[in-house]
């Protein structure tokens, strides 16, 4: 079966920030992700997963004022030197992390403003941003959000998303799928699932997330059928992490069942 990944963001948030860690690891937990480290030195958080036997699998680059709102910058424009800047910070706090892939959030762009236009401010931070990366050896993902979720967030489907990356055609972009969102925005998953995992090997799905549908709980909760969608995703070879991007209905570790039975199954 997938690998498994906390998001340290939405899951233990009993504990404070950097006692997350430690209640992964106990939990059975290889590998974690969540949203941003930058409120930490990166060697307090190497140490952390040094500590508890943790690899960094995914985070995200600086998102702007994400206390006012904000949900990144890549596609805002006038705010390029901003990504770019934020964009080299989150490269440091890789290397140190020794984690290769980092997330960009597209944002919300001005309500009215030309799609065209936003699109070229994008694929323009993007490439800007895939070549850093690529130096780096790091992956840059980009991730479809449901409407629902973030009104105006600029990407919003998988089709959107893989035309965009075959535009740059930057060999170490790619898309971070997350099944909660494809499932609120789009549907139809099973068959999105095989499409874009169809060859395992040259798929440009690098990290998958999911949450129950429509509460965003423990994935055994809701309209998903993950048990079907786990045999599905390892039956066509993928073989990079899944992170648990949801919140927990209750304490974080009392809601593990799925993830013991999963684990159990290996």
């Amino acid at each position: 079966m997938p690998r498994f990944a906390a998001n340290l963001t939405m899951m233990y948030t009993e504990h404070n920030f950097l006692d997350r860690f430690g209640a992964a690891a106990h939990d059975g937990f290889k590998a974690v992700e969540y949203l941003f480290p930058y409120d930490y030195p990166a060697a307090t958080l190497a140490a952390l997963l040094k500590e508890h036997g943790l690899r960094q699998v995914l985070f995200n680059s600086p998102p702007g004022d994400w206390k006012a709102g904000e949900r990144g910058i890549a596609a805002v424009p006038g705010r390029e030197q901003e990504f770019r800047d934020g964009f080299l910070l989150a490269l440091e706090y890789a290397q140190v992390l020794q984690c290769s892939r980092i997330h960009a959030m597209a944002g919300i762009p001005p309500q009215g403003a030309d799609r065209a236009h936003l699109l070229g401010v994008y694929t323009a931070n993007l490439a800007w941003a895939a070549d850093r990366a690529r130096a780096a050896g790091v992956d840059l993902l980009i991730e479809p959000i449901a409407k629902r979720n973030i009104p105006g967030f600029f990407l919003n489907r998988q089709e959107e998303a893989h035309a965009i990356v075959a535009e740059i055609g930057a060999p170490n972009l790619k898309i971070l799928m997350d099944l909660f969102h494809c499932q609120v925005e789009e549907g139809d998953l099973a068959v999105r699932i095989r499409k874009y995992l169809a060859d395992a090997k040259k798929t440009r799905v690098a990290h998958f997330q999911i949450a129950g549908v429509p509460e965003r709980h423990e994935p055994d909760t809701g309209e998903v059928n993950y048990d079907y969608l786990f045999n599905l995703i390892d039956e066509l070879g993928y073989e990079g992490w899944i992170g648990c991007e949801y919140i927990p209905a209750a304490a974080t570790s009392a809601g593990l069942a799925w993830f013991k039975k999963q684990t159990a199954a290996k």
